[in-house]
């Protein structure tokens, strides 16, 4: 999963709050930078220098003087705010030129990178008063953004260079864009309308702000239950509070059939506050999409994206949902058979069963045992896999880079200077990969500076935080990954890379600042990099033997992925189509609950448990909302990209240039539909997105031999 570019901070600098090349003068190579294999796989051990030395100096959060302390978060608020004034003030009285545009990217970049940089803060410091503070700058930070997004003047300022076609046609292709998006930013907040209609707008963006953080708040709670209602011999399964017992989540790997149908109906079971809450969300979102002139909020959303129309949308999932339906209906009945073989008694498949019997059934099947990949996959070895991909690729190495007293938020940070061979140090990327108490259980990149040409000609460099949750090493083993901790490095990997990587002039449109059903593309592609066993050959070895991981077990794994991914995929339809119906026409032919049983019989074909209700939980329709397609959508791509691109040679370095020229340089500086077609030599169909993702389903005919 992407954060820090989707925080619901919208219109004219909302996009950003999610170059081409550096300014003149490579930067220089730095002589603390060390091999970044080794910084991984060392003792977890505080990274700073001596008191003395230009490492040792104090400073604050990623070397933003002012956080040192909780409190200057404030200090640094007040100065983008009042650099914000100024900025407003040059843009109004500056004449229609390119610099309008200039102006109004450096406004996006002043408010950002205090925003963008508290987002992350908020949800991660291990410090409760840093975490405040941070939430505090970004309430005050997205209400100022809220005044600009209907300030008249300022637009009119826009406007003004917009509708001079001399200078729009003296204006490079980027630049226009960039012009184009402040302004399309503008009208979905209502700056065309009247005064009343604009604060009502601006209301509904508020109330839609706090209701998102409501329901995501009530999406993880658990629910309670007094104990005597279940039996006995399971509620050792769930944490015990006085009389009652806390379930907190689905329990979906627990072998046991009554834990997991107890959790399901339990965790799932309505709670009227968050119905209420979801209900008003919706309501709201198709509120404002209407008041600004859309026919509904995914017609608004969906504005600049890869499928541009909720049309396109629903035509790829039906068009999907078809083909998969056989393929569906063949994994459904394995599982039913796996049910029947384990537990003769009750053999109906129940949507609890799905994620267990898929795994049981894959393990059976091929022998994939975590416990027999992970001595292979020490993280330093992951990190020098990645490493030697890069270089082969892309020209690019990585190196760890002592930190500043203050600059990082734990001692087991690290922090990697992302270095081109010709053109130097592009950008730098903090790495919180491993687990700690109170920290968010999520893998997820986090902009906090976006790049872009500063106005002395210097590029200003973007910095990065990738966040996983892995475990730390023990006295005997480095850090151990299992083979899905180590595709989801390498899927955030993927999203780093296209910060680093998307130079554009402007930090509005920087690196994963696009559209979202493009922005999952080149984290997706690094995925079918990771499972590659060509790739995966050049690092992983056994941490204590160096011995090699042995190439059936790379095919054993890759094929074992395509057992029941059928089902697995019509799940994901099932979210998608389910996400566009509540975005979809206003006000809503059902309840909520009606939408989601009617939805799961035609997209999924598990049958709907009465008395649950799974939408209360979906917390993607906060960050997805009318986006969750994204995923396919973007795995499609990334699965043409794979196959016509890099399947032959993953490490072409021909086509790892392209790949950056076509797809990754631009960031959201480009329509994506065009770096797409730049890179594949064709402009894909629908039908074209579909028949990727099916053909990936189906098993290689060489492996299935080797195994016989």
């Amino acid at each position: 999963m992407l954060a820090g570019c989707r925080r619901a901070l919208p219109a004219a600098l909302g996009r950003a709050l999610r170059g081409r090349a550096a300014g003149p003068g490579r930067r220089a190579v730095s002589t603390s930078w060390c091999p970044v294999g080794a910084a991984f796989d060392a003792k977890q051990q505080q990274q700073q220098a001596p008191r003395g030395s230009a490492a040792g100096r104090e400073t604050g959060l990623f070397g933003v003087p002012e956080l040192s302390c909780p409190e200057g978060f404030q200090e640094a608020q007040d100065k983008a705010l009042q650099q914000s004034e100024q900025l407003v003030q040059k843009a109004c009285s500056t004449p229609p030129g390119p610099e309008t545009v200039m102006i109004f990217d450096q406004l996006s970049d002043a408010l950002c990178r205090v925003a963008d940089l508290a987002d992350f803060v908020k949800i991660a410091h291990p410090d409760f008063a840093f975490r405040e503070a941070a939430e505090e700058a970004c309430r005050n930070i997205g209400t100022v953004v809220e005044k600009l997004n209907t300030d008249v003047e300022l637009c009119q300022s826009l406007r003004r260079l917009l509708a001079d076609e001399v200078v729009m046609s003296s204006l490079d292709p980027e630049t226009r864009r960039v012009a184009e998006l402040f302004m399309f930013d503008f009208e979905i907040s209502g700056i065309h309308l009247d005064e009343e209609k604009r604060k009502k707008a601006v209301n509904l963006n508020v109330r839609i702000l706090d209701l998102c953080n409501e329901f995501l708040t009530g999406a993880h709670l658990p629910n309670k239950i007094d104990k005597n209602v279940l039996p006995e011999h399971i509620r050792y399964n769930f944490t015990a509070e006085g009389n009652y017992l806390q379930v907190a989540g689905l329990h979906a790997d627990c072998p046991d059939d009554l834990v997991r149908e107890a959790a399901y109906k339990i965790f799932l079971y309505p709670n009227a506050e968050q119905l209420s809450r979801l209900e008003e969300l919706l309501a709201s979102r198709n509120s404002l999409a209407q008041l600004v002139g859309y026919d509904t909020f995914a017609h608004r959303a969906l504005q600049g994206t890869m499928a541009e129309t909720p049309e396109t949308v629903t035509q790829f999932l039906e068009k999907l949902s078809d083909q998969l339906s056989k393929r569906t209906r063949k994994d459904f009945e394995m599982m039913t058979k796996m049910k029947m073989k384990l537990n003769p008694q009750n053999s109906k498949l129940m949507p609890w069963d799905h994620p267990y019997y898929s795994g049981v059934l894959r393990a059976e099947r091929y022998n994939i045992d975590p416990g027999l990949y992970c001595p292979f996959f020490s993280l330093g070895a992951c990190m020098e896999g990645l490493n030697s991909l890069f270089s082969q690729l892309l020209g690019i190495s990585l190196y760890a880079e002592q930190t500043q007293r203050g600059e990082v938020w734990s001692e087991d940070v690290r922090k990697l200077a992302v270095v081109h061979e010709t053109e130097g140090l592009l950008g730098y990327i903090y790495c919180d990969f491993f687990q700690r108490p109170d920290k968010p259980h999520q893998d997820c990149h986090f902009t906090v500076r976006g790049g872009r040409l500063r106005e002395n000609g210097e590029y200003q460099l973007p910095v990065v935080v990738l966040m996983l949750s892995l475990p730390h090493s023990t006295r005997g083993a480095p850090t151990l990954l299992s083979p899905g901790m180590m595709e989801n490095l390498f899927h955030e990997m993927g999203h780093a890379m296209h910060s680093m990587l998307g130079r554009t002039r402007y930090q509005h449109v920087t690196g994963t600042r696009c559209p979202t059903d493009f922005a999952e593309v080149p984290s997706i592609l690094m995925e079918y990099f990771a499972n590659d066993y060509r790739v995966v050959n050049q690092f992983a070895r056994h941490y204590k033997t160096g011995q090699p991981l042995p190439k059936n077990m790379v095919s054993r794994l890759c094929e074992s992925k395509k057992v029941c991914a059928a089902a697995d995929m019509q799940l994901q339809v099932f979210y998608a189509a389910l996400d566009q119906i509540y975005h979809g026409k206003h006000p809503l032919k059902k309840s909520t609950t009606e939408i989601l049983k009617e939805t799961q019989e035609k997209f999924y074909g598990l049958p709907y448990v009465p008395n649950t209700a799974w939408q209360l939980r979906f917390s993607h329709l906060v960050g997805y909302g009318a986006k969750y397609y994204s995923y396919l959508m973007s795995r499609a791509v990334a699965s043409m990209v794979w196959k016509q691109c890099f399947a032959q040679d993953p490490f072409d370095r021909a086509m790892g240039e392209r790949y950056r020229r076509e797809m990754l340089a631009h960031g959201g500086g480009k329509e994506p539909i065009l770096m797409v077609q730049g890179m594949l030599q064709k402009s894909p169909s629908v039908e074209d997105f579909v028949d990727a993702l099916v053909s990936d389903l189906d098993q290689d005919f060489e492996t299935f031999i080797m195994d016989s």
